[in-house]
């Protein structure tokens, strides 16, 4: 044990009593490594449990994605299509054309060209003065604006209305319910195969039966969105000029077209007469059938003799006595 010195060499008369700092050190690294043995067999534990906890969540996920049509992962919203925009265009043309027949082939030919259809047409004769037509073209997202732009080419354009709407949300909306009614319907399908009694048979298809009807009500929601979102609707209304029939009337004033008038006019009169005719024809048939009837009757009929009278003359009056 040592002891303590003094200046002057002599040892103390009681030894001083240090601190044993390597018992110390001993005893704390032993508390330590039996705190870290007993936290390496709880840390073991736990992890052992927390291991078992994640076979059986991997197996219950196994189980769930057993009854989930083979189509699920399939029909999940995939990030990419989710992060792609989904836009509805629509546009509304009006173009006065010379002549609406060859605008109507030129304009299925730009539709048909760019990869598109015609929908729908009409076209129709307005007062046999000129031609109306009315067509609706689907066309590609992506030649929306060409075909636009070379419809308009075909003539005047006197209006145009375009709009576009984006649906990104509804069809992102659409598809997620899509997957998870048809987990539901995967569900109630392993439930039937499961279903002992016949009254749980018969509710289990009832319910069945409703949650299919939604999944192709949603189905169809989604094709009539990627239709519209697919292809752009133009709607084209093609016409003629309405003031071509008055020209010719303020420029022909020549011999020529008062001859032409003079004609139409004798037509007119003579149609008019023989409409006469044909309307008072019966009339005067009759007329005559009765008149020589008349006739014939008249001369059959006896005539009646009447005799003479007799006249007194001046000079067989007797003379006076």
């Amino acid at each position: 044990m040592p002891y303590e010195r003094h200046t002057d060499g002599h040892p103390p008369a009681r030894p001083v009593r240090r601190r044993p700092r390597a018992l110390v050190a001993a005893g704390l690294l032993a508390v330590l490594l039996t705190t870290g043995a007993c936290g390496a067999s709880s840390d073991s534990g736990g992890t052992a449990s927390d291991a078992k906890a994640a076979a059986d969540h991997a197996a219950g996920a196994g189980a769930q994605s057993a009854e989930k049509p083979a189509g699920k992962a399939s029909s999940a919203p995939d990030p990419g299509s989710t992060a792609a925009v989904h836009v509805i265009r629509t546009a509304t043309l009006y173009i006065e054309v010379e002549n609406v027949p060859k605008a109507v082939a030129a304009a299925r030919g730009v539709a048909v060209d760019a990869g598109g259809l015609v929908a729908e047409e009409t076209t129709e004769r307005v007062d046999d003065t000129h031609d109306t037509s009315h067509l609706v073209l689907r066309v590609p997202q992506a030649r929306y604006d060409e075909v636009l732009s070379s419809l308009a080419g075909t003539g005047k354009l006197l209006s145009r209305t375009s709009r576009a709407k984006d649906v990104t949300g509804q069809v992102v909306d659409v598809e997620s319910r899509i997957a998870t009614q048809r987990a539901s319907v995967a569900r109630v399908r392993d439930l039937m195969d499961r279903a002992e009694k016949i009254t749980d048979v018969v509710a289990l298809e009832g319910e069945l039966s409703s949650r299919q009807a939604d999944l192709e009500s949603l189905l169809a929601q989604q094709a009539s969105l990627k239709d519209r979102t697919s292809l752009a609707t133009v709607t084209l209304d093609l016409g003629e000029p309405e003031g071509n029939a008055g020209d010719p009337e303020e420029e022909g004033t020549g011999f020529v077209d008062a001859l032409a008038g003079g004609w139409d006019a004798f037509v007119t009169m003579l149609h008019w007469i023989a409409v006469a005719i044909g309307a008072t024809a019966p009339f005067l048939a009759a007329a005559v059938v009765l008149s020589a009837l008349w006739r014939l009757l008249r001369g059959r009929l006896p005539r009646r003799r009447t005799a003479p009278r007799q006249t007194t003359e001046p000079s067989e009056v007797p003379p006076a006595p």
